[in-house]
């Protein structure tokens, strides 16, 4: 200290800093760790990891959005690159551990430029060159998808589940798929648009795989309210209700003195009264079905019996959307309002026993713009995991329609990234022009973890790969690993949305430029002001806000 000068303290007491290169290097090992994570699932010889949260529940995926969902990860650099899955799993439903892999490979090989004294300012504007050009080169090499070209859109489904555990049930998920996207398929100005929540996935265990079925209208978790009522309605003309079928409370706190027993009997009778009113204005309408989104009273219960009307309350808001747009019903908000015209209709409304539960089924809508897919599998786990496995065979399939567009897979269209990037890095000069051949190395990473993850040799694999697309000029040229070779991957259907390729590219470059950008880290200790460090040892955790300690 100079001049007897006291020290200025800005921080609070306990505040941990980290700067300059130390905090990149540390923030770059943490995300590259989260992509080592996740990096032996990619592909279809990528292997399940076995996820067990602190309640011991188990989950068994290889979907990279679904580990690092479950992963408590503590690292703030770390978090950020679990985002790229979110938004990857959002946006197509598939490629989270591509997207996630890339990130890592991207911040690996900036690492190596930082310590060349390469800027990291440079790095980060040579990477966005590079994804802009990355972009560009995917729209060149990719091919349009008309949504009458069933094979594609089936090939497409395919190559999104391959490697899941569904097995032989491949072909008829990617069927149920694709049937089930074209039916909530709708045009909205020239263009096409796919609402995924359009399609109901009800989940139940027992069965087998190959009993999931698509049903062209709604599956209801829920049984009729009365025994006496019919258990199959044909022809049926539906009534969605967002009332209750019971006498309403009044609105303020209220006192009725009855002074007689006769005028007992009499308030009796009258709820009585209104409340087969309402069952006879839903008679009147023709209705033989109701779905009552709140409660149906116990004596509205006999009356709808009596009336041979099949009606299920409770219904969840979603569910009556998606039966308003399957039957082409309106949901109707007052009874009173009811009218022929809000009904909808269904071939077939019946009750089911799916497992040990009985479920309602609302089936043959004509031209249904909601439909069910019924998933049935051995366990629990196979379940869940077939449900992931179609989800984003669902969105695949949805994004191709919506965007007219893919793009071969297995590794093709990042060698050929590569390739191009490679030549166009020396047109751009200077420094960047190292940040953009690193770009160009890291694409590589998506071949060559396929092909470790599939045992085979990993430089062999991306010398023939170079070759095939350099000298022979063969853009879809990708890794077969069933058979440890290359091959076009569009005769070998391995084919993916041109979406997928964008968004991973995208999101790896924003997260990575994100990071590299970070020179200094400033976080505040869990219960700062506490003992001083060193000093505790009591029992049960004086260790807790130690850096480094998970």
């Amino acid at each position: 200290m100079l001049g007897g000068q006291m020290p200025i303290i800005v921080l609070k007491e306990g505040t941990e800093r980290e700067k300059g290169r130390s905090a990149q290097t540390n923030n770059i090992a943490a995300a590259k760790a989260v992509a080592e994570a996740v990096k032996s699932t990619l592909g279809p010889k990528g292997m399940d990891k076995m996820l067990v949260d602190s309640l011991g529940d188990v989950t068994i995926t290889n979907d990279g959005a679904t580990i690092l969902k479950e992963l408590d990860i503590e690292h703030p650099a770390a978090k950020m690159v679990v985002e790229i899955s979110k938004a990857q799993d959002q946006e197509c439903g598939d490629g989270t551990t591509t997207a996630v892999v890339i990130a890592g490979e991207l911040l690996k090989k900036a690492e190596e430029l930082l310590e060349q004294n390469v800027h990291p300012t440079i790095v980060t504007n040579g990477y966005r060159m590079a994804a802009e050009k990355s972009l560009e080169i995917l729209d060149n090499i990719g091919f349009e998808v008309k949504p009458d070209n069933e094979e594609i859109l089936m090939e497409i489904a395919k190559t999104a589940m391959t490697g899941k555990n569904v097995g032989s049930s491949q072909e008829n998920l990617a069927k149920i798929a694709v049937s089930a996207v074209k039916s909530v398929a709708e045009k909205v100005n020239g263009k096409t648009k796919v609402d995924i929540d359009n399609i109901k996935v009800e989940k139940k265990y027992g069965g087998s795989v190959e009993d999931t079925e698509l049903i062209e209208g709604v599956i209801i978790d829920k049984e009729r309210v009365h025994p006496r009522m019919p258990e199959n309605v044909k022809k049926a003309k539906v009534a969605l209700l967002d009332t209750a079928l019971e006498i309403k409370k009044t609105e303020i706190d209220a006192k009725i003195n009855i002074t007689d027993p006769n005028q007992l009997q009499k308030f009796l009778d009258q709820e009585e009264d209104m409340l087969r009113d309402m069952v006879k204005k839903i008679k009147e309408t023709g209705a033989n079905v109701v779905f009552c989104q709140k409660g149906i009273d116990d004596m509205a219960q006999h009356f709808l019996a009596k009336e041979g009307i099949y009606a299920v309350r409770r219904v969840k808001k979603s569910d009556m959307e998606k039966l308003a747009r399957a039957t082409g019903g309106n949901i109707v908000a007052n009874i009173h309002d009811i009218s022929g015209k809000d009904l909808g209709s269904a071939d077939n409304v019946y009750q089911k026993k799916i497992g040990d539960e009985d479920m309602t089924f609302v089936t043959g809508c004509k031209g249904a713009k909601a439909v069910s897919v019924l998933v049935r599998g051995g366990t629990e786990h196979v379940v869940d995991e077939v449900e992931r496995s179609l989800h984003d065979a669902l969105r695949v399939v949805g994004v191709s329609l919506e965007d007219g567009k893919a793009i071969a897979g297995g590794g093709a269209p990042e060698i050929q990234v590569a390739l191009q990037l490679r030549d166009y890095a020396p047109s751009v000069g200077g420094r960047e022009q190292l940040a953009i051949e690193a770009f160009a190395q890291a694409m590589e990473v998506i071949p060559r973890t396929l092909a470790e993850n599939a045992g085979l040799d990993a430089i062999d694999m991306l010398i023939k790969l170079r070759s095939a697309h350099e000298s022979k000029k063969k853009a879809n040229m990708g890794l077969d690993v069933h058979t440890g070779d290359i091959g076009d991957m569009i005769k070998k259907k391995v084919v993916e949305p041109i979406r997928v390729k964008r968004q991973a590219i995208s999101s790896a470059t924003e997260v990575a430029t994100m990071i590299l950008r970070i020179d200094d880290v400033i976080a505040s200790k869990k219960g700062a002001g506490g003992p001083p460090a060193g000093g505790g040892g009591m029992p049960g955790g004086g260790m807790g806000g130690m850096p480094g300690m998970m």
